[in-house]
């Protein structure tokens, strides 16, 4: 494990509006988990790892995510819900305010990288009021040498207040928290939340802008791993999908578990140094090198301790976004450095709540990219005030809200990327089987690993009629057989019992995919709307 402790190079923060502030910078992180105990703000679990509570906020706040509007982004940005503009000069009498009360504080600075790939890495400086934000900063950032240390120029800065609250009518924000980004002044300003997420996807969508406009390379919200032979694998998937589970795999090499770029030199490389995986219902049996990575060093978020330090992962009181980070090399099996090469496989990893999607089917070039830029998964009842049963969640590219370009743009660099290399794409529904949320039953974690090994090990067979089954709703191909997984799973409908009731589910869900993909169409051409479901329920 890297250990700057005894890394002694000087900085200011003056430059940056910051004034006679105790500058604790580059401090290891058994340094700040020490400083966390000590302040009373967090505990430390019988594992050793720091648990915090990152209070109001547990998760993202989309509608308090905004973009300064200014020469490099007015005309590329796809302003909206998502990707809200905010005013130059509003945001430099916030940013003035949000420094100023920084200022005379002890504050926690980290010199960090994004970017495996030597290419394109973008140098960060991290400024951080709590020494636990600070510490997730050394999970999930990339982790300079010192030698690097010593000529370090950051190129872009986050700033972490999460004591400072806004006030609305005076800076422009819509209640007191806040997450902006500048791309004029490269910096991701951040108040009034706690939540880490929020340094680490302020990152993310700055990249997402970055790596497509500026370097022609393709950003993604997905996990990768790599096998003994060299072949890359690509999962992409909303959170709670299996994303960080399903890629964490003790036969194949972790790349990254969240945010990677696919580049013109045919790699694949993480923007990470780190996983932030959700912890619900964790368990060693299930998901073993997750587990065995909540050590020290380890943060984990919003869980409920018992007296002896134990952590009761089932316990979702605080919320049910309980999490997780912890540098990569906490997971045994990593590629070093996380670079592969390009992808052979890549899986769109869904949970239909309704189960009428195959557990597995393979996609053509048109299918691939209508179902990128829907970006379906869905609610389920309990997850949000209001849902009593299962809704329909479409996030365009597999993550809408870290996205500042119009969909498109990402969906037509993947699908040329898809033809370039000859990569096999696949729906994963890691969802409902049997009957839709409430009365089917969750897809058995052993057969989804089990259907992605076949595609691994080119078991699952050539794509004939004798082979797939092309389905009757969806257009999909799903494998009539798959090696260690019962014929009757690979089939939804069978799993129902109720051809009816099936089918009806079925139109109501293509239903759902062909009213969201209207805001689409005007800029997808007829191959890529051809790729979706062809029919209305009757």
């Amino acid at each position: 494990m890297e250990n700057h402790s005894q890394f002694t190079k000087t900085i200011a923060l003056e430059n940056y509006g910051i004034k006679n502030a105790k500058i604790n910078h580059q401090l290891s992180p058994d340094e700040l988990h020490k400083i966390t105990l000590e302040k009373r703000q967090g505990k430390e679990a019988s594992s050793g790892a720091l648990a915090v509570n990152t209070g109001e906020f547990t998760g993202r706040s989309p509608k308090d995510r905004f973009i300064v509007k200014d020469d490099i982004t007015k005309d590329r940005v796809w302003w909206g819900d998502i990707n809200i503009p905010f005013e130059a000069d509003t945001f430099d009498k916030l940013y003035n305010k949000v420094t100023n009360y920084l200022s005379n504080k002890d504050l926690y600075v980290r010199d960090c990288h994004a970017c495996a790939d030597e290419n394109y890495k973008l140098s960060i400086r991290v400024i951080n009021e709590y020494s636990w934000s600070n510490q997730f900063a050394y999970n999930m950032f990339l982790r300079p040498t010192e030698e690097e240390l010593e000529n370090f120029d950051p190129e872009w800065t986050v700033i972490n207040a999460p004591g400072f609250m806004a006030d609305p009518e005076e800076d422009g924000t819509r209640q007191h928290n806040f997450a902006i980004l500048n791309f004029t002044k490269k910096v991701a300003l951040i108040g009034g939340t706690g939540y880490t997420g929020e340094i680490k996807k302020g990152i993310f969508s700055a990249l997402n802008f970055i790596l497509p406009v500026f370097k022609n390379t393709l950003p993604m919200h997905c996990s990768a791993n790599v096998g003994k032979d060299g072949d890359t694998a690509i999962f992409f998937g909303l959170s709670g999908t299996g994303k960080t589970t399903l890629s964490t795999d003790p036969n194949r090499s972790l790349i990254g578990d969240d945010e990677h770029g696919w580049t013109n030199e045919n790699a694949v490389f993480n923007f990470e140094g780190g996983c932030y995986a959700k912890v619900i219902n964790l368990s060693r049996d299930s998901e073993p090198e997750i587990f065995d990575a909540i050590k020290k060093g380890a943060i984990l978020e919003n869980v409920v301790l018992g007296d002896n330090g134990h952590v009761n992962f089932e316990d979702i009181s605080i919320t049910q976004n309980t999490r997780v980070s912890y540098p990569i090399h906490h997971i045994e099996n990593i590629q070093k450095p996380s670079v592969g090469k390009n992808p052979k496989h890549i899986f769109f990893l869904t949970a239909d709540a309704f189960g009428v999607l195959p557990p597995i089917s393979k996609l053509t070039p048109s299918q691939a990219a209508y179902h990128f830029i829907s970006g379906y998964t869905a609610k389920v009842a309990g997850t949000e005030a209001g849902v009593v049963e299962p809704q329909p969640s479409f996030s365009a590219c597999f993550g809408a809200p870290f996205m500042p370009l119009h969909p498109s743009k990402y969906a037509e660099m993947l699908s040329n990327k898809m033809v370039e290399s000859g990569v096999n794409v696949w729906l994963v529904n890691t969802g409902w089987t049997g009957g839709p949320y409430g009365v089917g039953t969750r897809m058995k974690l052993k057969y989804t690993r089990t259907m992605i090994n076949a595609v691994l090990n080119d078991d699952l067979g050539l794509y004939t009629y004798d082979t797939y089954h092309i389905h009757s709703v969806f257009g999909v191909a799903q494998p009539r057989e798959c090696p260690g997984v019962p014929t009757r799973v690979l089939s939804p409908r069978a799993t129902w019992n109720n051809d009816e009731a099936y089918y009806k589910t079925a139109f109501k869900l293509t239903n759902a995919f062909r009213e969201n993909f209207k805001k689409f169409e005007a800029h997808c051409n007829e191959e890529i709307r051809r790729g979706g479901p062809q029919r209305y329920a009757f």
